[in-house]
């Protein structure tokens, strides 16, 4: 059975997907307040959160943004009022994975939570013979989610080290970024594979000596990105 956390102020609402959570056979537990929602996200584990944006208290933005910070790595389906400016770029670059307008439908809220939870799925099913990878002076750590350059620990973003995963767990493998958009955060997000673009670069001006003749992550031109093969293990 899934946890999932409802973080949702109106009562209507987080009711009702309490309901529909529960037929897919999730256990629900659900918080009206920022700051509580926040703290349950923080010391409990669950395996999805359903954040609304406008909160008492504490907004979803500033929750999503310091569960990410603290290294948590539960997916998060973030809820947006219409009348709300709520940008998909913005919903990337503070690390959630997915997000709805409302008001929405059940039906397309049951198939958003039930394509993270198949993305979650295939990402814990990847053939990996080992937790550590190491490709030359970079070691990935995969069940820590760390990454070591140089005897040193780099700091990566949720996104960033998906990507790096991704690509050196299929190294000479070209991805175009729309497979890259899909694979790491899903088809809604189709048509900002700039995004890609954005999250690479800074990817490599931390892992990378030379930007301009980058060592892992090389770029297909027209194409997209492959991580290097021809490095020692």
């Amino acid at each position: 059975m899934r946890k999932v956390l409802v973080i949702e102020d109106e009562k209507e609402i987080s009711d009702l997907l309490e309901i529909h959570l529960t037929d897919l056979n999730c256990q629900v537990t659900k918080a009206n307040d920022g700051k509580v929602g926040l703290d349950l996200a923080i010391n409990e584990q669950f395996d999805l959160i359903v954040l609304d944006i406008m909160l008492p208290n504490l907004d979803g933005i500033e929750i999503c943004k310091e569960v990410r910070k603290r290294e948590i790595y539960v997916p998060i389906l973030m809820l947006t009022a219409k009348s709300e400016e709520f940008d998909k770029v913005l919903g990337l670059e503070i690390g959630a994975d997915d997000y709805l307008t409302k008001p929405f439908s059940i039906r397309e809220f049951i198939a958003r939570v039930k394509a993270i939870f198949r993305r979650v799925d295939a990402v814990q099913k990847t053939d990996i013979d080992n937790t550590i990878i190491n490709v030359g002076d970079l070691k990935i750590d995969v069940q820590k989610r760390r990454v070591i350059l140089n005897g040193e620990r780099v700091e990566l973003t949720q996104k960033e080290f998906d990507l790096l995963l991704l690509m050196a767990t299929h190294p000479g493998r070209t991805y175009t970024r729309e497979q890259l958009l899909n694979t790491v955060w899903g088809y809604q997000y189709n048509g900002y594979e700039h995004t890609v673009n954005s999250h690479i670069n800074r990817l490599r001006t931390k892992i990378e000596d030379d930007l301009s003749n980058p060592k892992f992550i090389r770029t297909s031109w027209g194409v997209g990105y492959w991580f290097n093969d021809s490095l020692e293990n």
